[in-house]
């Protein structure tokens, strides 16, 4: 190799040398660019153990800082502070938290997270949560901090389909599977029954959905809630702090879709409330032939709606839907429908309510918004429909399919003509129930209620105790409270 060769070869390497020491020096230049941002190794932190007796879970987080730049993370803490279940150890020290840590470019930090409950306090929320939180070069990022706070049996979504919410299968197909009352359920996500699987949930057993949450019967699914009226099925929210008792929107819905061939869907003896919609039903790959049977359920403080359906068939009895921030009820795209000694009581208190408390329609819309008739068939009798607004029924019909409706001894809030008996028989129009007390959600009616005494025998011999399992006798009365002298009294 003549001189010329080894003087290249030498600069090359020269270069190299000097290209690897300028980069790496480059990386030792602190930046306070705001276009860096770090990035984790997840975006929550869940400790999935349930506790059996007091004591700590750590779990490990990374921080990862994709730039060729150092940055200084100014700030690390828990939202919570003081008072968070919470601890995080960074490089060995630990606290609710820390200032200025260097991290380099293209390098990485572990976070110890540490949580500490005592699962046996039941003051404890089902689920305790915090926010670990970040602020680099004048960004706040943070990650999600969630763990158990009490016993219960915690179902955590662990799938995700394009175009539906984060799932966890609770009944696989062929799979029948109890949910018992020995502990509480609280659902992360949405609970799902697959094709041809089956959930049977016992009386008494409570069911808490954390925000965004719900059950869903997928198509095929059933779904048979056995509650009875000495242990009620209860549906709510996972937050039990008093100020969330009657507070609407803390989780998503029950949603139905048709049932297996030769099996109704059936909710008995339960209460349903806090959420966005109560029970949503529709037909989904076809159109079901099957039920859903409602005995004895009470939906209440919905901020949507309380029933809502697409082209199903749902027979109720003593059904109360009370104060919900759309329609206590809606029934969309056709069906078949039958309610008897029902409640829809619509005192929503949150804001002003356009919507009616029941509605029918008999259409769904095409791609291009163009109504396609369906056959609806609605029956409602021994029944009271009212509320705030001046009309608490609602319908819209389109020509071109077989659409009924019938209303037989109910007493009505409306501005309708309520005269033509095709439709309407036995009406009290505009009349106030006089409810024990709304304010409440006790839809009891009192003394003087012009409720009282004009029911259907014919149609409460369907079902002749009421939704608390008092005798209707030969003097039923409206709604799905028989009047007993004396209750509501203190």
């Amino acid at each position: 190799m003549n001189s010329i060769s080894r003087w290249r070869v030498f600069s090359m390497v020269v270069i190299s040398v000097l290209l690897v020491w300028l980069s790496a020096c480059k990386k030792d230049v602190l930046s306070d660019d705001p276009g860096i941002k770090l990035e984790f190794s997840a975006d929550s932190v869940i400790f999935d153990t349930v506790f059996t007796s007091i004591g700590s879970a750590t779990h490990r987080l990374m921080i990862y800082n994709r730039s060729n730049n150092k940055v200084n993370i100014s700030s690390v803490k828990l939202a919570g502070g003081q008072g968070s279940d919470f601890r995080f150890n960074i490089d060995g020290e630990s606290d609710v938290a820390l200032n200025d840590i260097e991290i380099a470019g293209g390098d990485s930090l572990f976070v110890f997270v540490r949580v500490t409950i005592d699962p046996t306090d039941v003051n404890n929320p089902f689920v305790v949560e915090d926010d670990l939180q970040f602020l680099t070069n004048g960004n706040n990022q943070s990650v999600k901090l969630i763990a158990w706070g009490q016993n219960a049996n915690y179902i955590v979504a662990d799938t995700y389909t394009p175009g539906f919410p984060k799932y966890k299968i609770v009944a696989d197909s062929l799979e029948t599977v109890h949910w018992t009352n020995e502990k509480p359920y609280v659902v992360y996500g949405y609970a799902v029954i697959n094709s041809y699987g089956t959930l049977i949930i016992d009386a008494g057993t409570q069911i808490h959905f954390h925000d965004k949450s719900g059950l869903w019967a997928y198509s095929d699914g059933v779904l048979k809630v056995l509650g009875t009226l000495d242990e009620p099925v209860h549906f709510s929210g996972d937050r039990l702090e008093e100020e969330y008792k009657d507070l609407p929107g803390q989780w998503d819905r029950i949603w139905l879709m048709e049932s297996k061939p030769g099996e109704d869907h059936e909710i008995r003896n339960a209460v349903i409330e806090n959420g966005f919609i109560g029970i949503q039903a529709e037909s989904f790959l076809r159109v079901a032939t099957n039920k859903l049977i409602l005995e004895n359920v009470i939906v209440q403080n919905m901020n949507g709606i309380g029933i809502f359906s697409r082209i199903y068939n749902i027979v109720g009895g003593n059904t109360v839907v009370a104060n919900c921030g759309a329609y206590c009820m809606a029934l969309t795209g056709g069906g078949s429908y039958n309610f008897i000694q029902s409640t829809f009581a619509n005192y929503w208190p949150y804001g002003v309510r356009k919507n009616p408390a029941l509605f029918i329609n008999n259409f769904v819309l095409d791609t291009l918004e163009n109504p396609v008739p369906v056959p609806v068939n609605f029956q409602l009798g021994n029944s009271i429909v009212y509320g705030y607004n001046d009309d608490e029924f609602g319908t819209e019909m389109v020509a071109g399919a077989d659409s009924v409706y019938f209303l037989n001894h109910v007493l009505l809030k409306t501005e309708m003509d309520v005269s033509d008996p095709q439709y309407f028989e036995s009406v009290i129009v505009n009349e106030d129930p006089l409810f024990v007390d709304h304010e409440t959600n006790d839809y009891r009616i009192d003394t003087l209620s012009p409720a009282i005494d004009k029911g259907s025998v014919d149609i409460s011999s369907q079902i002749p105790n009421d939704i608390l399992g008092n005798p209707r006798g030969d003097t039923p009365d409206l709604g799905a409270y028989q009047f007993i002298p004396g209750q509501g009294e203190k």
